[in-house]
Protein backbone atom coordinates (compact mmCIF):
# COMPACT_ATOMS: atom_id res chain seq x y z
CA UNK A 1 0.00 0.00 0.00
CA UNK A 2 1.36 3.41 -0.97
CA UNK A 3 2.14 5.88 1.78
CA UNK A 4 1.86 9.62 1.31
CA UNK A 5 3.55 12.44 3.19
CA UNK A 6 0.62 13.14 5.50
CA UNK A 7 0.47 9.49 6.61
CA UNK A 8 4.23 9.57 7.08
CA UNK A 9 4.01 12.63 9.37
CA UNK A 10 1.13 11.08 11.35
CA UNK A 11 3.23 7.99 12.03
CA UNK A 12 4.85 9.99 14.83
CA UNK A 13 8.15 10.15 16.56
CA UNK A 14 8.23 6.49 17.60
CA UNK A 15 8.04 5.24 14.03
CA UNK A 16 10.61 7.84 13.01
CA UNK A 17 13.02 6.55 15.63
CA UNK A 18 12.65 3.00 14.29
CA UNK A 19 13.40 4.19 10.77
CA UNK A 20 16.48 6.06 11.91
CA UNK A 21 17.74 2.94 13.63
CA UNK A 22 17.25 0.72 10.59
CA UNK A 23 20.66 -0.61 9.43
CA UNK A 24 21.92 -0.20 5.89
CA UNK A 25 21.37 -3.91 5.42
CA UNK A 26 21.97 -5.94 2.29
CA UNK A 27 21.82 -2.92 -0.03
CA UNK A 28 25.26 -1.73 1.08
CA UNK A 29 28.01 -3.34 -0.97
CA UNK A 30 31.41 -2.36 -2.44
CA UNK A 31 31.33 0.83 -4.48
CA UNK A 32 31.60 1.30 -8.19
CA UNK A 33 29.23 0.63 -11.08
CA UNK A 34 30.14 -2.93 -12.04
CA UNK A 35 29.52 -2.65 -15.83
CA UNK A 36 31.94 0.29 -16.09
CA UNK A 37 35.18 -0.53 -14.29
CA UNK A 38 36.76 2.80 -15.25
CA UNK A 39 39.90 3.76 -13.32
CA UNK A 40 39.40 6.35 -10.60
CA UNK A 41 42.75 8.15 -10.89
CA UNK A 42 43.06 11.24 -13.07
CA UNK A 43 45.50 10.89 -15.93
CA UNK A 44 45.89 14.67 -16.04
CA UNK A 45 46.09 15.64 -12.37
CA UNK A 46 47.62 13.00 -10.07
CA UNK A 47 46.47 13.27 -6.50
CA UNK A 48 42.77 13.56 -7.31
CA UNK A 49 40.45 10.64 -7.96
CA UNK A 50 36.96 10.26 -9.32
CA UNK A 51 33.95 9.96 -7.03
CA UNK A 52 30.50 9.39 -8.53
CA UNK A 53 27.89 11.63 -6.95
CA UNK A 54 24.22 12.59 -6.90
CA UNK A 55 23.60 15.74 -4.87
CA UNK A 56 19.84 16.31 -5.38
CA UNK A 57 17.28 13.80 -4.02
CA UNK A 58 13.88 13.88 -2.30
CA UNK A 59 11.88 11.72 0.10
CA UNK A 60 8.57 11.71 1.97
CA UNK A 61 10.01 14.53 4.06
CA UNK A 62 8.91 16.82 1.23
CA UNK A 63 7.25 15.74 -2.03
CA UNK A 64 9.12 12.52 -2.70
CA UNK A 65 7.56 9.07 -2.57
CA UNK A 66 10.22 7.16 -0.64
CA UNK A 67 11.19 6.44 2.96
CA UNK A 68 14.22 8.63 3.79
CA UNK A 69 15.69 5.80 5.87
CA UNK A 70 16.22 3.79 2.67
CA UNK A 71 17.69 6.52 0.48
CA UNK A 72 21.39 6.51 1.33
CA UNK A 73 21.62 2.71 1.23
CA UNK A 74 19.94 2.70 -2.19
CA UNK A 75 22.40 5.24 -3.58
CA UNK A 76 25.40 3.42 -2.20
CA UNK A 77 24.13 0.15 -3.63
CA UNK A 78 23.72 1.82 -7.03
CA UNK A 79 27.45 2.61 -7.14
CA UNK A 80 27.48 6.19 -5.92
CA UNK A 81 30.32 7.35 -3.70
CA UNK A 82 28.67 10.61 -2.63
CA UNK A 83 24.96 11.17 -2.06
CA UNK A 84 22.82 13.99 -0.67
CA UNK A 85 19.26 14.28 0.56
CA UNK A 86 17.88 17.73 -0.29
CA UNK A 87 14.20 17.79 0.61
CA UNK A 88 12.26 20.97 -0.12
CA UNK A 89 11.82 23.83 2.28
CA UNK A 90 8.78 25.40 0.71
CA UNK A 91 6.28 27.03 3.07
CA UNK A 92 7.42 27.05 6.66
CA UNK A 93 4.37 27.41 8.90
CA UNK A 94 6.29 27.91 12.14
CA UNK A 95 8.79 30.57 13.21
CA UNK A 96 12.02 31.05 11.25
CA UNK A 97 14.23 27.94 11.55
CA UNK A 98 16.48 28.11 14.58
CA UNK A 99 14.15 30.57 16.31
CA UNK A 100 11.10 28.42 17.06
CA UNK A 101 10.23 26.88 20.42
CA UNK A 102 7.51 24.74 18.85
CA UNK A 103 8.95 21.29 18.24
CA UNK A 104 5.68 19.94 16.84
CA UNK A 105 5.03 22.71 14.30
CA UNK A 106 5.56 21.51 10.74
CA UNK A 107 4.87 22.34 7.14
CA UNK A 108 2.99 19.83 5.04
CA UNK A 109 4.85 21.24 2.05
CA UNK A 110 8.45 20.85 3.16
CA UNK A 111 11.03 20.03 5.79
CA UNK A 112 10.44 21.06 9.40
CA UNK A 113 13.04 21.26 12.16
CA UNK A 114 12.48 17.69 13.40
CA UNK A 115 12.90 16.30 9.88
CA UNK A 116 15.99 18.45 9.36
CA UNK A 117 17.58 16.92 12.45
CA UNK A 118 16.48 13.45 11.37
CA UNK A 119 18.22 13.93 8.01
CA UNK A 120 21.45 14.60 9.86
CA UNK A 121 21.02 11.38 11.86
CA UNK A 122 20.46 9.40 8.67
CA UNK A 123 23.47 10.98 6.96
CA UNK A 124 25.73 10.41 9.95
CA UNK A 125 24.64 6.77 10.17
CA UNK A 126 25.45 6.22 6.48
CA UNK A 127 28.74 8.13 6.49
CA UNK A 128 31.87 6.02 6.07
CA UNK A 129 34.99 8.10 5.47
CA UNK A 130 36.99 6.77 2.57
CA UNK A 131 34.13 4.64 1.21
CA UNK A 132 30.88 6.61 1.15
CA UNK A 133 30.00 10.22 1.89
CA UNK A 134 26.42 11.06 2.93
CA UNK A 135 25.45 14.72 2.90
CA UNK A 136 22.56 16.58 4.49
CA UNK A 137 21.12 19.42 2.45
CA UNK A 138 17.87 21.16 1.60
CA UNK A 139 16.27 22.77 -1.44
CA UNK A 140 15.07 26.36 -0.96
CA UNK A 141 12.03 26.12 -3.21
CA UNK A 142 10.39 29.18 -4.69
CA UNK A 143 8.45 28.22 -7.83
CA UNK A 144 8.53 31.80 -9.07
CA UNK A 145 12.17 32.76 -8.32
CA UNK A 146 13.79 29.34 -8.55
CA UNK A 147 15.17 26.55 -6.38
CA UNK A 148 18.58 26.53 -4.67
CA UNK A 149 20.26 23.57 -3.02
CA UNK A 150 22.23 24.23 0.17
CA UNK A 151 24.64 21.52 1.35
CA UNK A 152 26.57 21.01 4.59
CA UNK A 153 24.95 23.84 6.56
CA UNK A 154 23.92 23.60 10.20
CA UNK A 155 20.74 25.63 9.57
CA UNK A 156 17.95 25.60 7.03
CA UNK A 157 15.48 28.25 5.89
CA UNK A 158 12.34 28.47 3.77
CA UNK A 159 11.20 31.01 1.13
CA UNK A 160 8.42 32.40 3.33
CA UNK A 161 10.99 33.86 5.73
CA UNK A 162 13.51 34.91 3.07
CA UNK A 163 11.55 36.82 0.45
CA UNK A 164 10.50 33.95 -1.79
CA UNK A 165 6.87 33.83 -0.64
CA UNK A 166 5.21 35.44 -3.65
CA UNK A 167 1.68 34.67 -4.87
CA UNK A 168 1.12 30.96 -5.33
CA UNK A 169 4.30 30.18 -3.41
CA UNK A 170 4.68 26.50 -2.68
CA UNK A 171 1.56 25.20 -4.41
CA UNK A 172 3.09 24.60 -7.81
CA UNK A 173 6.19 22.92 -6.38
CA UNK A 174 4.21 20.63 -4.09
CA UNK A 175 2.05 19.56 -7.00
CA UNK A 176 4.75 19.28 -9.66
CA UNK A 177 5.29 15.65 -8.68
CA UNK A 178 1.68 14.85 -9.58
CA UNK A 179 2.69 11.93 -11.75
CA UNK A 180 3.32 9.85 -8.61
CA UNK A 181 -0.46 9.57 -8.21
CA UNK A 182 -1.07 12.08 -5.42
CA UNK A 183 -2.48 14.70 -7.80
CA UNK A 184 -3.96 14.37 -11.27
CA UNK A 185 -1.31 15.19 -13.86
CA UNK A 186 -3.70 17.63 -15.57
CA UNK A 187 -4.14 19.61 -12.34
CA UNK A 188 -0.41 19.68 -11.65
CA UNK A 189 0.25 20.95 -15.19
CA UNK A 190 -2.42 23.64 -14.91
CA UNK A 191 -1.04 24.95 -11.61
CA UNK A 192 2.49 24.93 -12.99
CA UNK A 193 1.37 26.94 -16.02
CA UNK A 194 -0.21 29.61 -13.81
CA UNK A 195 2.81 29.82 -11.49
CA UNK A 196 5.16 30.30 -14.43
CA UNK A 197 3.21 33.35 -15.64
CA UNK A 198 3.23 35.20 -12.29
CA UNK A 199 5.17 38.46 -12.48
CA UNK A 200 8.42 38.86 -10.57
CA UNK A 201 10.45 41.93 -9.72
CA UNK A 202 13.71 40.08 -10.20
CA UNK A 203 14.97 41.21 -6.79
CA UNK A 204 13.53 38.68 -4.36
CA UNK A 205 16.76 36.74 -3.84
CA UNK A 206 18.38 39.38 -1.61
CA UNK A 207 17.04 38.15 1.75
CA UNK A 208 17.97 34.54 0.97
CA UNK A 209 21.43 35.67 -0.08
CA UNK A 210 21.68 37.56 3.20
CA UNK A 211 20.83 34.30 5.01
CA UNK A 212 23.66 32.55 3.14
CA UNK A 213 26.03 35.29 4.29
CA UNK A 214 25.02 35.19 7.99
CA UNK A 215 26.70 33.13 10.71
CA UNK A 216 24.68 30.08 11.86
CA UNK A 217 24.91 31.25 15.49
CA UNK A 218 23.64 34.77 14.80
CA UNK A 219 21.09 35.46 17.59
CA UNK A 220 18.73 37.47 15.36
CA UNK A 221 18.95 35.78 11.96
CA UNK A 222 20.68 32.38 12.15
CA UNK A 223 22.16 31.82 8.71
CA UNK A 224 23.95 29.45 6.38
CA UNK A 225 27.46 30.87 6.16
CA UNK A 226 28.90 27.41 6.83
CA UNK A 227 27.21 25.87 3.76
CA UNK A 228 27.68 25.90 0.01
CA UNK A 229 24.90 26.32 -2.55
CA UNK A 230 23.92 25.82 -6.18
CA UNK A 231 21.23 26.91 -8.66
CA UNK A 232 18.78 24.10 -9.54
CA UNK A 233 17.01 23.40 -12.87
CA UNK A 234 17.76 26.99 -13.98
CA UNK A 235 15.10 28.75 -16.01
CA UNK A 236 12.28 26.39 -15.07
CA UNK A 237 10.90 29.06 -12.77
CA UNK A 238 10.22 32.36 -14.49
CA UNK A 239 12.12 34.56 -12.01
CA UNK A 240 15.49 32.94 -12.83
CA UNK A 241 16.98 33.76 -9.43
CA UNK A 242 16.43 37.48 -9.90
CA UNK A 243 17.66 37.10 -13.47
CA UNK A 244 20.94 35.77 -12.05
CA UNK A 245 21.89 39.15 -10.63
CA UNK A 246 25.36 38.64 -9.17
CA UNK A 247 25.95 38.86 -5.42
CA UNK A 248 29.75 39.28 -5.37
CA UNK A 249 30.12 38.15 -1.74
CA UNK A 250 28.58 34.77 -2.69
CA UNK A 251 30.56 34.23 -5.88
CA UNK A 252 32.91 31.75 -4.21
CA UNK A 253 30.29 29.83 -2.21
CA UNK A 254 27.52 29.51 -4.78
CA UNK A 255 29.36 26.75 -6.56
CA UNK A 256 27.11 25.16 -9.18
CA UNK A 257 24.30 25.38 -11.70
CA UNK A 258 22.49 22.26 -12.86
CA UNK A 259 22.85 21.56 -16.55
CA UNK A 260 21.44 18.01 -16.39
CA UNK A 261 18.38 17.60 -14.15
CA UNK A 262 16.52 14.30 -14.49
CA UNK A 263 16.65 13.75 -18.27
CA UNK A 264 16.64 17.42 -19.29
CA UNK A 265 19.51 19.44 -20.77
CA UNK A 266 19.07 22.91 -19.28
CA UNK A 267 21.40 24.51 -21.79
CA UNK A 268 18.27 24.73 -23.95
CA UNK A 269 15.70 25.66 -21.29
CA UNK A 270 13.39 28.34 -22.71
CA UNK A 271 15.41 28.81 -25.89
CA UNK A 272 12.54 27.53 -28.03
CA UNK A 273 10.47 30.40 -26.60
CA UNK A 274 13.02 33.09 -27.50
CA UNK A 275 14.44 33.16 -23.95
CA UNK A 276 18.19 33.14 -23.33
CA UNK A 277 19.87 29.88 -22.33
CA UNK A 278 20.04 29.95 -18.52
CA UNK A 279 23.55 28.46 -18.54
CA UNK A 280 24.73 31.26 -20.82
CA UNK A 281 22.86 33.85 -18.74
CA UNK A 282 24.25 32.61 -15.42
CA UNK A 283 27.88 32.56 -16.54
CA UNK A 284 27.56 35.89 -18.32
CA UNK A 285 26.22 37.44 -15.10
CA UNK A 286 29.56 36.68 -13.47
CA UNK A 287 28.69 33.68 -11.33
CA UNK A 288 31.65 31.32 -10.99
CA UNK A 289 29.72 28.07 -11.13
CA UNK A 290 30.57 24.52 -12.07
CA UNK A 291 28.13 22.44 -14.13
CA UNK A 292 26.22 19.85 -12.11
CA UNK A 293 24.19 16.78 -13.11
CA UNK A 294 21.50 15.38 -10.79
CA UNK A 295 18.65 12.89 -10.82
CA UNK A 296 16.36 15.13 -8.71
CA UNK A 297 14.82 11.83 -7.64
CA UNK A 298 11.26 11.92 -6.28
CA UNK A 299 10.65 8.18 -6.46
CA UNK A 300 12.11 5.23 -4.58
CA UNK A 301 14.96 4.03 -6.82
CA UNK A 302 17.55 6.58 -5.71
CA UNK A 303 20.78 6.28 -7.69
CA UNK A 304 19.63 3.61 -10.15
CA UNK A 305 17.96 5.25 -13.18
CA UNK A 306 20.26 5.44 -16.18
CA UNK A 307 19.98 8.43 -18.48
CA UNK A 308 19.35 10.88 -15.64
CA UNK A 309 21.90 13.46 -14.58
CA UNK A 310 24.75 12.69 -12.22
CA UNK A 311 28.08 14.24 -11.30
CA UNK A 312 31.72 13.20 -11.17
CA UNK A 313 33.83 14.95 -8.52
CA UNK A 314 37.60 14.92 -8.52
CA UNK A 315 38.30 14.65 -4.80
CA UNK A 316 41.44 14.45 -2.72
CA UNK A 317 39.66 12.60 0.08
CA UNK A 318 36.30 10.84 0.17
CA UNK A 319 34.75 12.55 3.18
CA UNK A 320 32.67 15.65 3.74
CA UNK A 321 35.62 18.02 3.91
CA UNK A 322 37.03 16.52 0.72
CA UNK A 323 33.70 16.87 -1.08
CA UNK A 324 33.34 20.48 0.03
CA UNK A 325 36.88 21.29 -1.11
CA UNK A 326 36.25 19.77 -4.55
CA UNK A 327 32.94 21.64 -4.90
CA UNK A 328 34.54 24.95 -3.94
CA UNK A 329 37.26 24.28 -6.53
CA UNK A 330 34.61 23.38 -9.18
CA UNK A 331 36.47 20.14 -9.93
CA UNK A 332 33.43 18.32 -11.27
CA UNK A 333 31.60 17.42 -14.45
CA UNK A 334 27.99 16.57 -15.28
CA UNK A 335 26.90 13.55 -17.26
CA UNK A 336 23.95 11.32 -18.08
CA UNK A 337 26.03 8.13 -18.31
CA UNK A 338 26.64 5.97 -15.26
CA UNK A 339 30.31 5.21 -14.76
CA UNK A 340 31.65 7.87 -17.14
CA UNK A 341 35.03 9.40 -16.26
CA UNK A 342 36.02 12.83 -17.55
CA UNK A 343 38.80 15.17 -16.59
CA UNK A 344 39.87 18.16 -18.66
CA UNK A 345 42.65 20.72 -18.81
CA UNK A 346 43.25 23.99 -20.64
CA UNK A 347 46.92 24.98 -20.95
CA UNK A 348 47.53 22.90 -17.83
CA UNK A 349 44.65 24.30 -15.72
CA UNK A 350 42.07 21.81 -14.44
CA UNK A 351 38.38 22.28 -15.22
CA UNK A 352 36.74 24.68 -12.80
CA UNK A 353 40.00 26.57 -12.39
CA UNK A 354 41.23 30.00 -13.41
CA UNK A 355 43.47 30.33 -16.45
CA UNK A 356 45.59 33.41 -17.15
CA UNK A 357 44.95 34.05 -20.82
CA UNK A 358 44.14 37.08 -22.95
CA UNK A 359 44.18 35.82 -26.53
CA UNK A 360 45.78 33.11 -28.61
CA UNK A 361 45.83 29.31 -28.72
CA UNK A 362 44.76 27.12 -25.81
CA UNK A 363 45.58 23.42 -25.73
CA UNK A 364 42.74 21.31 -24.32
CA UNK A 365 43.10 17.75 -23.08
CA UNK A 366 40.15 15.47 -22.30
CA UNK A 367 40.67 12.35 -20.20
CA UNK A 368 37.53 10.30 -20.95
CA UNK A 369 36.69 6.64 -20.40
CA UNK A 370 33.70 4.37 -19.93
CA UNK A 371 35.25 0.95 -20.17
CA UNK A 372 36.54 -1.33 -22.90
CA UNK A 373 33.23 -1.68 -24.75
CA UNK A 374 33.30 2.06 -25.48
CA UNK A 375 36.84 2.31 -26.83
CA UNK A 376 37.08 4.01 -30.23
CA UNK A 377 33.43 5.15 -30.30
CA UNK A 378 33.22 8.63 -31.89
CA UNK A 379 32.31 11.74 -29.93
CA UNK A 380 32.14 15.47 -30.61
CA UNK A 381 33.53 18.16 -28.31
CA UNK A 382 32.30 21.74 -28.63
CA UNK A 383 34.31 24.64 -27.19
CA UNK A 384 31.80 27.20 -25.90
CA UNK A 385 32.14 30.84 -24.91
CA UNK A 386 29.72 33.64 -24.13
CA UNK A 387 26.88 34.37 -26.54
CA UNK A 388 23.70 36.45 -26.58
CA UNK A 389 20.92 33.84 -26.81
CA UNK A 390 23.00 30.64 -26.72
CA UNK A 391 26.71 30.22 -26.02
CA UNK A 392 28.96 30.74 -29.01
CA UNK A 393 30.49 27.60 -30.49
CA UNK A 394 34.10 28.73 -30.91
CA UNK A 395 35.21 25.40 -32.35
CA UNK A 396 34.27 21.71 -32.42
CA UNK A 397 36.38 18.57 -32.64
CA UNK A 398 35.82 14.90 -33.38
CA UNK A 399 37.39 12.62 -30.76
CA UNK A 400 37.07 8.98 -29.72
CA UNK A 401 37.07 7.18 -26.41
CA UNK A 402 40.80 6.37 -26.22
CA UNK A 403 41.65 2.66 -26.04
CA UNK A 404 43.54 1.51 -22.95
CA UNK A 405 46.49 3.69 -22.05
CA UNK A 406 46.65 5.49 -25.39
CA UNK A 407 47.16 9.29 -25.20
CA UNK A 408 44.21 11.37 -24.11
CA UNK A 409 42.46 13.36 -26.87
CA UNK A 410 44.15 16.74 -27.35
CA UNK A 411 43.17 19.71 -29.51
CA UNK A 412 44.04 23.39 -29.79
CA UNK A 413 41.93 26.41 -30.67
CA UNK A 414 42.24 30.20 -30.44
CA UNK A 415 40.44 31.84 -27.53
CA UNK A 416 40.07 35.58 -26.92
CA UNK A 417 38.98 36.83 -23.50
CA UNK A 418 37.23 39.70 -25.28
CA UNK A 419 34.65 37.14 -26.40
CA UNK A 420 33.91 36.10 -22.82
CA UNK A 421 35.80 35.20 -19.65
CA UNK A 422 34.62 31.58 -19.47
CA UNK A 423 35.09 28.50 -21.65
CA UNK A 424 33.03 25.28 -21.43
CA UNK A 425 33.68 21.91 -23.06
CA UNK A 426 30.46 20.14 -24.09
CA UNK A 427 30.71 16.48 -25.16
CA UNK A 428 28.08 14.93 -27.39
CA UNK A 429 27.29 11.59 -29.00
CA UNK A 430 26.70 12.27 -32.72
CA UNK A 431 24.94 8.90 -33.13
CA UNK A 432 22.11 10.02 -30.83
CA UNK A 433 19.43 12.60 -31.75
CA UNK A 434 20.05 16.09 -30.45
CA UNK A 435 17.77 17.88 -28.03
CA UNK A 436 14.44 18.70 -29.66
CA UNK A 437 15.00 22.41 -29.01
CA UNK A 438 18.38 22.45 -30.77
CA UNK A 439 18.56 24.38 -34.02
CA UNK A 440 21.24 25.13 -36.61
CA UNK A 441 24.68 23.78 -35.82
CA UNK A 442 23.51 22.65 -32.36
CA UNK A 443 21.26 20.08 -34.02
CA UNK A 444 24.24 18.58 -35.87
CA UNK A 445 26.29 17.74 -32.76
CA UNK A 446 24.06 14.97 -31.44
CA UNK A 447 22.93 14.39 -27.88
CA UNK A 448 24.92 15.84 -24.96
CA UNK A 449 26.45 13.22 -22.66
CA UNK A 450 28.66 15.48 -20.52
CA UNK A 451 29.75 19.00 -19.67
CA UNK A 452 33.05 19.88 -18.01
CA UNK A 453 32.92 22.71 -15.50
CA UNK A 454 34.07 26.00 -17.03
CA UNK A 455 37.57 27.33 -17.28
CA UNK A 456 37.52 30.91 -16.01
CA UNK A 457 39.78 33.28 -17.91
CA UNK A 458 41.78 36.07 -16.31
CA UNK A 459 43.70 38.54 -18.45
CA UNK A 460 47.44 38.12 -18.18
Amino acid sequence: MAIDRREFIKAGAAAGALLVARPLGALARPLGPAPFATPRSSRLFPGTYLAHADLHNHTLQSDGAGDPAAAFASMRSAGLDIAALTDHTTLGLDDPPGMSSCSECSSLLGVDEAEWQRTRELADAAQEDGSFTAIRGFEWSSPTMGHVNVWLSERWVDPLHTGGGTAGEGAGQFMHGGSDGRFPASLSTAVDTVVRTLPTTGSSMSLFYRWLLTEPNDPVFPGGLDGIAGFNHPGREVGRFGYFKLEPQLRDRLVSVEVFNRREDYLFEGTDEAVESPINQCLNAGWKVGLLGVTDEHGTDWGYPDGKGRTGLWVKSLDRSGVKEAMLARRFFSTRLRGLRIDASANGAQMGGTLRHTRGPIEFKVDIDRGKEWWDLPLNVQVLQSGSHMPTVVDSFEIRYPPGNSPVPTFTTDIDIAAGDWVVLRITDPSQPSDGRATGEWASFGNAIAYASPFFLQAG
